[in-house]
C-alpha cells in the first residue's frame, strides 16, 4: 500500500487515501479522471469547486484507464506520485479507490461510493471538454440521474458543451451558477455550468512536452 504525506499547514496531511474517510453530512467533489499526470490545472478547478459549490472535500480519483482513450496512463504509482507532487490544499487528496473497487465505468464507481458513504453529499466534477462528450460515455444518463454534476470552464469548450447532446436532453434540470453553493444539497438529476479564470494546462500537452 502506499502512505505518501506532506506537512501542510499547522499539521500532517495524507495527500494520498486508498479508502478517504468521510463523515455524514459533507460535501464532496469527485473529480475523476487519469490524471496522467496531474497539473495545476486539476488544483486550480478543485480549489474553485470548494468555494463556489461550499465543498468540504474534494477527492481526486486516479483510474486504472480511461475506456474512452486508446492508450493506458502511466503505472498508478507514478501518478499517485505527480498528484501529491501537485496538491498543496489540505482537503484535496488522491486516492486509488477505483482500483481497489474494481470499477472501471463511472456509474459503477458512483455507485459503489455511495453505498460505502451513504450519508456523504456527493457532487460529480468534470470540465466542459467532458460535458462535450459526455453522451459517449458508458450509461451517461444513469450518471446523470444518480448524482449532482458540476460543469467546469475548459478553454474552447463552453459553447460546445452548452450545445452537447447532454446539456441538451438535460436542460430543463439545470441549475444557474448562482445556485451553485446548494448543488450538493438537491436530488439528482441536477448539474450547473461555472465559468471562472482557465488554466491553459493539460496532461496531453504535458505528455506531448515529455516532461512526462
Amino acid at each position: 500500500m502506499i502512505t505518501l504525506s506532506r506537512n501542510i499547514l499547522a499539521g500532517e496531511r495524507f495527500l494520498f487515501q486508498a479508502r478517504p474517510t468521510a463523515s455524514s453530512g459533507l460535501r464532496v467533489g469527485l473529480l475523476g479522471g487519469s490524471f496522467n499526470p496531474a497539473h495545476a490545472g486539476h488544483l486550480h478547478i478543485s480549489k474553485t469547486a470548494m468555494r463556489r459549490l461550499n465543498l468540504d472535500r474534494v477527492w481526486w480519483l486516479l483510474s486504472p484507464g480511461n475506456p474512452l482513450k486508446p492508450n493506458p496512463p502511466a503505472p498508478m504509482p507514478k501518478r499517485i506520485e505527480a498528484a501529491c507532487a501537485v496538491i498543496d490544499h489540505p482537503r484535496i487528496i488522491a486516492t486509488d479507490i477505483e482500483t481497489r473497487l474494481g470499477t472501471r465505468f463511472t456509474l459503477d464507481t458512483i455507485c459503489a461510493l455511495t453505498e460505502i458513504y451513504p450519508k456523504v453529499r456527493f457532487v460529480w466534477l468534470m470540465g466542459a471538454d467532458n460535458l462535450a462528450q459526455f453522451h459517449r460515455w458508458n450509461r451517461w444518463q444513469q450518471i446523470m440521474n444518480r448524482v449532482p454534476i458540476a460543469v467546469l470552464a475548459r478553454p474552447g469548450q463552453q459553447i460546445r458543451a452548452g450545445l452537447s447532446p447532454a446539456a441538451r436532453r438535460f436542460d430543463t434540470y439545470r441549475m444557474p451558477p448562482d445556485a451553485a453553493p446548494v448543488l450538493s444539497l438537491q436530488e439528482a438529476p441536477c448539474w450547473t455550468m461555472l465559468s471562472h479564470p482557465m488554466s491553459p494546462l493539460s496532461s496531453t500537452l504535458i505528455r506531448k512536452s515529455g516532461a512526462w
